[in-house]
């Protein structure tokens, strides 16, 4: 079946619909909806400051884009609205959430990198670079904010993007609220919370069990959720919040990637395991039982000082991450010195701090906002590796291979300064990063011998606004920024006998210039044109017997442009559409590599379209989705069959009632209406070419909730 980067049909669909709203608009009883406002962030600045002021690329999702109609189980179901952003749900709970921004952590084997992650001010992202979007708490956010290009920077190592969720603080009369979510291949959900404010004290209480029996072969997964959450006010100009989370998985099913041959065969199917002495033979994942356990847990307080339009702010953080997984590659390839077993076991304890120092003055006739202050980050893993099999018996726990200590840590000492004054905004920044790594191998006949590693780079910020006219602004910026190898990077060199410490991180320099604009009171407009051109860009170097060592290529170069829209079109219409254009390509050959290849994981363009309806009231509600990207490279070389591009389209309905103190929603979503086969994510550099994963066909979820308020 011949595979289209876009289904026409469904855009057109999409736009004529949108065309109808905007007649019905036009129409002289139409009523008005409310027009747009702008939204206050702090990504970017680290003050309070509305968006359309900004001289960057950042776009708010609510709570209502997040938690309305949605499973509330992966950030991709919000975050694919947002230009610039990739986010692949790989239906596989196992390896976590696939996000680059801009390109870059395309490549990630598993969780994020190249992205850094933050919730309520808290990392989700450790020294490293690494980061797990399943530790964000979908249920009780409030918004995520997305930053992309040159000021992600200031945020330090691994910034291509910077992704930060911020909860709800409890506040007004308790309530309860209930949710019972489910779905097509055993989806199923249920989430109980509570919130209020009582005696100056805001508290949210959640916890959630989610379960699904998995789109794919062997790709069941269980997961626990909980959160709590506590704000209060010791001063009148002083604010103390204290969080704590966890999450747990038990025995998560890893499906694995697969063939070209095999995804044509059958989407859902997992790749035979051609060694396997059975008859029938058995699937790969199911010979070895893939798997992984979780068990994550983490707390933190921020407090805040306000001192006149002065602030000091002080967070400090500290958690501790379980992981036990079972991986498939088979005995016959273990030799002691280049591999550590098929069982990964680490404990890992992390803490961190972050201090700052807002001042604001006035000078030159304008108002300047200087923040100064210190992040502070360290991991410690306790990490052993197993044989992945005892006799010919497979999937289980054997022999001892790898029992070492790994210490990471971070220190970044930042400065940013912004002056506003008449028809300007003038921001400059600068970002001081130390990360250091050692090893101390405890078990040294496989390779891995002790020893450290550090890294240094300085990261500068600049940018500047100008108000062209009270409704339209043009911005630019520019910044240097760093990616460090992470940890699991550095635990393999190309001869696959300890660890590589010749890795050098990949340097990059980022242009961007936007405008932001509204046009009339009901529509606003972002685009932005961007450059990044890249330095010892890490790539995989070897990828074999369950383990990957990696290399540095010379330069990259990424260049596109986004262009984000939303607009209230009246009668109850309104609309949003998110494009990018993406050519992102290595500069200079290497090995196999030819010069001009495009850069594996990375689509050259993408696109979201939405137009929804709620009646007057807010009782009922409607919208059409469109998802679309075109084909993604799945190695270096291009010279394996690229994971076609694809259009879908979404329905969502939902409704909301009031009975007394009782607050009632339902909603059903159908997704994948024209039950169309695709690839929605894939494995970069799989040594054997099991690059696809297949995402659903036509699906559907229904959910309903009561909240009780006292």
């Amino acid at each position: 079946m011949k595979q289209h980067p876009f289904r026409l049909n469904y855009i057109a669909t999409l736009f004529a619909l949108s065309a109808a709203g905007m007649a019905a608009a036009a129409a002289p009883d139409a009523p008005v909806n409310a027009p747009l406002a702008d939204v206050v962030v702090i990504s970017g600045s680290r003050v309070e400051h509305g968006s359309f002021d900004l001289p960057a690329a950042i776009d708010v999702l609510d709570a209502a884009r997040i938690r309305d109609g949605q499973l509330r189980v992966n950030a991709s179901e919000s975050l694919s609205a947002v230009p610039g952003l990739v986010a692949q749900n790989r239906q596989n709970y196992a390896q976590d959430l696939q996000i680059s921004s801009r390109g870059f952590g395309a490549r990630s084997a598993f969780g994020v990198r190249g992205v850094r992650l933050i919730a309520d001010g808290i990392p989700a992202t450790m020294p490293d670079g690494q980061g797990q979007a399943a530790t964000f708490n979908l249920d009780m956010a409030e918004r995520i904010e997305v930053l992309r290009g040159p000021f992600s920077a200031i945020y330090g190592n691994h910034s291509g993007g910077t992704v930060q969720l911020f909860t709800r603080d409890g506040q007004g009369r308790p309530s309860v609220e209930g949710t019972v979510i489910g779905g097509s291949n055993g989806t199923r959900k249920v989430d109980v919370n509570a919130q209020g404010a009582a005696n100056g004290i805001g508290y949210v209480i959640d916890t959630s069990r989610f379960e699904t029996d998995g789109y794919r072969a062997h790709s069941a997964a269980t997961r626990d959720q909980s959160f709590a959450k506590l704000t209060l006010a010791p001063t009148s100009t002083s604010k103390l919040t204290l969080t704590a989370s966890a999450l747990s998985q038990d025995d998560t099913q890893d499906p694995l990637g697969v063939t070209w041959a095999t995804y044509q065969r059958d989407p859902r199917a997992g790749e035979t395991d051609a060694t396997d002495p059975q008859i029938p033979k058995r699937t790969i994942a199911d010979r070895y039982n893939t798997r992984k356990s979780i068990d994550h847990k983490q707390a933190g307080a921020a407090f805040e000082q306000r001192l006149g339009d002065d602030r000091v702010r002080a967070m400090v953080y500290g958690g501790n991450r379980q992981v036990i997984q079972y991986q498939a590659f088979s005995k016959f390839v273990q030799t002691p010195a280049s591999q550590s077993g098929g069982v990964v076991d680490f404990d890992r304890d992390f803490y961190g701090a972050d201090i700052n120092w807002l001042s604001v003055r006035s000078m030159a006739g304008g108002k300047l906002s200087t923040t100064i202050g210190i992040d502070y980050g360290r991991s410690t893993d306790e990490r052993q590796g197993y044989e992945n099999f005892i006799g010919n018996q497979f999937g289980l726990q054997g022999k001892l291979r790898r029992d070492e200590s790994n210490a990471v840590s971070s220190f970044d000492p930042y400065a940013q300064a912004e002056w506003q004054g008449g028809d300007w905004v003038l921001t400059a920044g600068l970002r001081h990063s130390r990360m250091k790594v050692s090893v101390d191998d405890r078990f040294a006949t496989n390779g891995n011998d002790s020893g450290g590693v550090s890294y240094r780079h300085t990261t500068p910020v600049l940018g500047a606004l100008v108000k062209i006219s009270p409704t339209i602004n043009v911005y630019a910026s520019a910044a240097r920024g760093f990616e460090t190898p992470t940890l699991n990077e550095l635990f393999y060199s190309g001869a696959g006998a300890g660890f590589n410490f010749a890795l050098k991180p990949a340097t990059s320099t980022h242009v961007e210039a936007g405008v932001k604009a509204y046009l009339g009171s009901n529509t606003r407009i972002n685009a932005a044109l961007f450059h990044v051109k890249t330095s010892d860009e890490l790539v995989v170097d070897i990828s074999g017997g369950g383990r990957t060592s990696y290399r540095n290529a010379s330069e990259t170069l990424r260049k596109g442009a986004e262009v984000s829209l939303d607009s209230n079109f009246g009668a109850g219409f309104s609309g949003r559409l998110a494009m990018t254009a993406l050519n992102a390509t290595y500069q200079q050959g290497f090995g196999n590599v030819a010069a001009g290849s495009r850069l594996p994981g990375v689509p050259k363009a993408n696109l979201f379209g939405e137009l929804a309806w709620k009646s007057s009231n807010d009782g009922f509600g409607a919208a059409l989705e469109t998802i679309a990207s075109s084909k993604i490279y799945a190695e270096d070389a291009n010279a394996e069959i690229a994971a076609p591009g694809y259009a879908i389209l979404n329905a969502r309905f939902q409704a909301k009632q009031s009975l007394g103190g009782w607050r009632l929603k339902q909603f059903v979503r159908l997704n994948n209406l024209s039950e169309r086969r695709y690839v929605g994510s894939v494995i970069v550099g799989d040594a054997n070419k099991r690059f696809y994963e297949a995402a659903p066909q036509r699906n559907w979820l229904a959910g309903v909730s009561a909240q009780y308020v006292f």
